[in-house]
């Protein structure tokens, strides 16, 4: 069937896989909501809280290769079922903490183990055997889940936490996992091939022709530069604004403009995929993300606070959508899975690193403005990177 009528089915995929995405992501984007309630909770430094975010991604840097080469032997869908099922639960179990800093880093551990069956390194699998001509836009069709529920899930769990407080807010978020993430999933995603020994070979390079290209290693270097502001933003914005006088209520919006800035910026790149040069639309988007950390920096005002957010979730969704988009052009659809999990292994230390690195400066000195500058030099560096690529050879069996 034509991939540009609305009956194809890889659209279904698209949307299950959308709806998967808005849930698998929850603890990341409900992350920073938490942080002050658990800290004045039980006395935990935002350093101390801050690092099971370190350890969720961490766990997600040391699955993303295992679960990248699993998708390419047994397809999606053996994968991001169970995995959204178990996360839920796991979601489940955090409303049962008792004041252990290394039960809520256990707890966020497994989510992170768990959340890369269930990330975009999955759903672009399913997504890729469904689309050629128009892989640009259903992939950022997709990821607009991600990005919905950075816009909803981070005032509704603010709204939750005030009336019936975290413990019972993160039972509704379990329970939307395991109620409507996994039977949507389970229903309609679908592998257009089954992987198996009698399958066609799959054109690109292997997994270790691509280590040894210096391409692969400019887009990891990118992935780890390009997102630690991001992750340290998505963390601490909530305290960060609470210490300039902004209410957390209040404050939780400017994590929905990030959400709602990442959705546009994953539609946007995606509609640019298919008509520009990928690295010229990176580096636009890296940009944009820099100009938003350095505003963030200064920012005094909930509204200055809410345009820098917008900035950093524009570039930083756009970019979720060039990577595979690159990885596949540079390397073909052989070992895709496996290479994007690996570029998620960057980005899990940078997420890791981002959250730690800004709540050691809070804790130091009582202000996140340095790190702030200092996180834009990195993503503008980043940005610079990509204007190294070479132009893709692969179709001549030649990968750099």
């Amino acid at each position: 069937m034509d991939e540009r009528r609305l009956g194809y089915h890889g659209w279904r995929v698209v949307g299950a896989c959308g709806v998967g995405a808005f849930f698998a992501t929850l603890p990341l984007n409900t992350f920073a909501v938490f942080l002050g309630p658990l800290c004045a909770e039980f006395s935990w430094s935002r350093e101390a809280a801050s690092s099971a975010f370190g350890v969720l991604t961490l766990m997600a840097a040391v699955s993303a290769p295992v679960v990248g080469r699993l998708l390419d032997r047994v397809g999606a869908r053996r994968l991001i079922v169970p995995c959204l099922a178990i996360s839920g639960a796991a979601v489940l179990v955090l409303s049962r903490l008792s004041g252990s800093l290394w039960e809520l880093r256990t707890i966020f551990g497994v989510l992170g183990l768990l959340m890369m069956g269930a990330s975009p390194i999955a759903y672009s699998r399913a997504i890729f055997g469904w689309f050629t001509e128009l892989r640009g836009r259903a992939l950022g069709a997709m990821l607009t889940g991600a990005g919905l529920s950075g816009i909803v899930l981070p005032p509704v769990t603010a709204r939750l936490i005030g009336v019936v407080g975290w413990r019972a807010a993160w039972v509704a978020l379990g329970l939307g996992t395991l109620l409507v993430a996994a039977p949507v999933t389970a229903a309609f995603v679908r592998d257009r091939a089954r992987p198996g020994a009698d399958a066609a070979p799959v054109p690109g390079a292997s997994a270790i022709e691509a280590l040894r290209s210096r391409v692969f290693w400019t887009l990891t270097a990118v992935v780890f530069a390009g997102t630690m502001a991001s992750n340290g933003v998505l963390v601490h914005v909530v305290a960060l604004l609470g210490d300039r006088g902004v209410p957390a209520a209040r404050a939780a919006l400017v994590v929905s403009a990030m959400g709602g800035a990442s959705l546009l910026g994953r539609l946007v790149t995606g509609w640019l995929l298919d008509r520009f040069e990928p690295a010229r639309v990176s580096v636009a988007l890296l940009t944009v993300a820099a100009l938003g950390t350095f505003a963030l920096s200064g920012a005094r005002s909930l509204e200055t606070a809410e345009l820098a957010g917008l900035g950093i979730g524009f570039g930083a969704g756009g970019e979720v959508d060039v990577i595979p988009y690159l990885l596949a052009r540079h390397f073909g659809a052989r070992a895709q899975s496996t290479l994007y999990g690996l570029t998620w292994t960057a980005w899990g230390v940078s997420g890791a690193l981002g959250p730690v690195v800004m709540g050691r400066a809070f804790d130091a000195t009582g202000a996140y403005t340095t790190t702030l500058v200092e996180f834009g030099i990195v993503t503008l560096a980043s940005a610079g990177l990509m204007l190294t690529l070479p132009a893709r050879d692969g179709a001549r069996g030649s990968y750099r």
